[in-house]
């Protein structure tokens, strides 16, 4: 092979490489712009879905979106997150719920967390919140309040039954002290965060298979 064939193969070469680095600049530029879009997208529609929501979930949704970020999820009717924070979802819903334990108020935000309840305390959590809700099968517990605070609050005392910390009535009369002196501008320990681990699996109860009975 002559000089001249050798160069030409030389720069076909470094051709194909530069090509191959702008197409590469190019598809990263793109899947940016993409992921900006996506973002931008996101924020969009979250502000557009709660603009007509009622104001006390409309509250509560843009201050999770201040805290956590725009939302996984976009409905409707519900914002929700992943793995934001302590908790493994947090969903914001357009309809409130009127709940009247310790006082009036209405639910709207619902956090969950992996959890395994003993069989025998499902009872008193019940109880004790009815905004305390247990999955036995999927190994989650949750609580649906009005702030993030008030779902600390109600898990670390649902905590405290399940572990046989608290009783039923101790639990009730906890929150109610504790959710008072938060809104007059307390912050008690039980609002801030969660006071116990949560695990990180084992939670799931698949249950018992059952055979049909024979005649």
């Amino acid at each position: 092979m002559n000089k001249s064939s050798k160069l030409k193969m030389l720069a076909g070469a470094c051709l194909s490489v530069l090509l191959a680095g702008t197409a590469v600049a190019e598809d990263a530029s793109k899947m940016r712009k993409m992921e900006h879009g996506d973002m931008a997208m996101s924020m969009m529609s979250a502000d557009s879905t709660i603009a007509a929501w009622p104001k006390v979930s409309k509250d509560v949704a843009m201050k999770t979106i201040a805290k956590y970020g725009q939302p996984n999820e976009v409905t409707p009717t519900m914002l929700m997150w992943h793995d934001n924070g302590p908790w493994k979802h947090t969903m914001v819903f357009k309809e409130p719920t009127q709940h009247d334990f310790p006082g009036p108020h209405m639910d709207v935000m619902q956090q969950v967390i992996d959890y395994k309840v003993p069989l025998d305390k499902y009872d008193d959590l019940a109880m004790y919140d009815g905004s305390v809700v247990v999955e036995r099968t999927n190994g989650v517990i949750s609580a649906r309040c009005d702030a993030e605070e008030a779902n600390f609050l109600a898990l670390n005392l649902a905590n405290d039954v399940a572990t046989g910390k608290r009783s039923v009535e101790d639990a009730r009369m906890f929150y109610a002290t504790t959710i008072k002196e938060f809104k007059a501008g307390g912050k008690p320990a039980y609002t801030q965060a969660l006071q116990f681990s949560v695990p990180t699996s084992g939670t799931e109860d698949a249950g018992l298979a059952m055979s049909p009975m024979e005649d």
